[in-house]
């Protein structure tokens, strides 16, 4: 009776359909508040949606300001810098407004600076496994928003590394060259034609610009596995 059971089971998995794989090529910076704001409605259309497709989630550098100092600069010194005093307050203010939506507590105290380092350190997390390279992102942001941490401090990326699971990072940060032709190679791949971030490119082939709402994205996962499977 029992054996029944099973076949009967598995005959009944067997007529579903199986799982469309989407894949999302995300072009971000790690300082960039919409690109945190975006992985948190990226999240709520995968999690929403897991039951009908499966997610392979990577992750791409982009260099908001490549010449940052290494040593880092006050967040409200920069901010004064680009965009001018009248306007800092009104940003910060639609930032913490978006960012408290999808419930993050974003502080802007701290540094802010070079990101290249925390680029070559997710390029690592990505060689030991997407889902690593996806955690080492998310605490990141956390890093940087939530805990006033600067990520371009060392000490602060290995604690990242090592709560997340990285092993090795610190010899692969020691080597200044370690992961600049794969983070090269990206830019020009990834992020030649992207005027801002986040970018996120679903099945190769559909684009969306910026940190779009959650329903945007289950939209564009239902066209991509549509047309996958026409093709």
């Amino acid at each position: 009776m029992q054996n029944q059971k099973l076949n009967i089971m598995t005959q009944s998995l067997s007529m579903q359909p199986e799982k469309k794989l989407i894949t999302i090529d995300i072009t971000s910076d790690t300082v960039c508040p919409w690109c945190f704001i975006g992985k948190r409605h990226l999240n709520k259309a995968m999690d929403a949606s897991k039951d009908l497709y499966n997610f392979q989630v990577r992750w791409h550098p982009f260099l908001l300001n490549p010449s940052a100092p290494k040593e880092g600069i006050e967040k409200t010194v920069y901010f004064k810098q680009k965009f001018g005093d009248e306007n800092v307050e009104p940003i910060i203010s639609r930032v913490t407004k978006a960012c408290q939506s999808v419930g993050i507590d974003f502080k802007s105290g701290g540094l802010t600076g070079n990101t290249l380092d925390s680029h070559r350190l997710i390029t690592f997390a990505g060689q030991q496994g997407l889902e690593k390279q996806n955690d080492l992102v998310e605490e990141l942001f956390l890093n940087f928003f939530t805990q006033q941490k600067y990520i371009g401090d060392r000490k602060v990326l290995l604690e990242a590394a090592e709560k997340v699971g990285l092993t090795g990072a610190k010899e692969w940060l020691d080597d200044p060259n370690n992961g600049l032709k794969e983070i090269n190679e990206e830019l020009q791949k990834y992020a030649r034609n992207v005027t801002g971030v986040p970018h996120f490119l679903i099945n190769g082939q559909y684009k969306l610009h910026g940190a779009q709402p959650s329903e945007t994205f289950l939209k564009a996962f239902q066209v991509a596995a549509t047309n996958d499977k026409a093709n």
